[in-house]
């Protein structure tokens, strides 16, 4: 299966998983020149339901495109945690939005909340799953905040170019200072496995 990496995107319709899904493939596929494939699926409801996005990542070709032990998963609601967390991969890493995720359920994991610095910070609630995207150019090896800025304004609406940069920014900063807080009280959570190198 070559270096697989698998990565989950989980929360409820209306939080822009899929946009997301698709944005971070691009990022890894078009920008980065990674073998990727994207996948995802809406729960009986297509606002307030479930949904998910699923992005492989490998350096040859991708045999099966759903991720089976997810190496990474992102939580943005409490309900997508409790499912998701179980399937994650041992020694995989877990980033929640802690404006809804309150029970999280390993000490080793990143807590930042996205929907409110998109609510406080930047005044639009809708552009909380790109704040999440920046945080990922900083807690993953996999994408670089330059070609994941690429993938986003290459998909968002003509005129939001600024908010959405500034959502990148913002969670780019938030993970920065996670990460900062992590290094003061013991060692980081595994980031994406070493074999991953050739990427790089």
């Amino acid at each position: 299966m070559g270096n697989r990496y698998e990565i989950r995107l989980s929360g409820s319709g209306g939080q822009g998983l899929i946009l997301m899904g698709i944005i971070l493939a691009e990022a890894l596929g078009i920008y980065e020149g990674k073998e990727v494939a994207q996948t995802q699926s809406y729960g009986p409801e297509a606002r307030g339901g479930s949904s998910k996005a699923e992005v492989i990542v490998s350096d040859t070709e991708i045999d099966y495109p759903k991720a089976m032990k997810p190496d990474l998963l992102v939580a943005m609601n409490q309900k997508s945690c409790d499912e998701f967390y179980p399937n994650l991969k041992g020694g995989g890493l877990l980033i929640v939005d802690s404006t809804f995720v309150k029970q999280v359920p390993t000490p080793r994991a990143f807590q930042i909340p996205f929907t409110r610095i998109a609510r406080e910070t930047l005044k639009k609630e809708m552009v909380a799953n790109i704040v999440a995207l920046g945080a990922l150019t900083q807690l993953t090896n996999l994408v670089s905040p330059k070609s994941m800025e690429a993938a986003v304004l290459g998909r968002v609406p003509k005129g939001t170019e600024k908010l959405n940069r500034d959502a990148l920014k913002a969670g780019i900063h938030a993970a920065k200072r996670a990460k900062k807080e992590w290094s003061e009280i013991e060692t980081l959570p595994e980031p994406p496995r070493d074999d991953l190198s050739d990427f790089y």
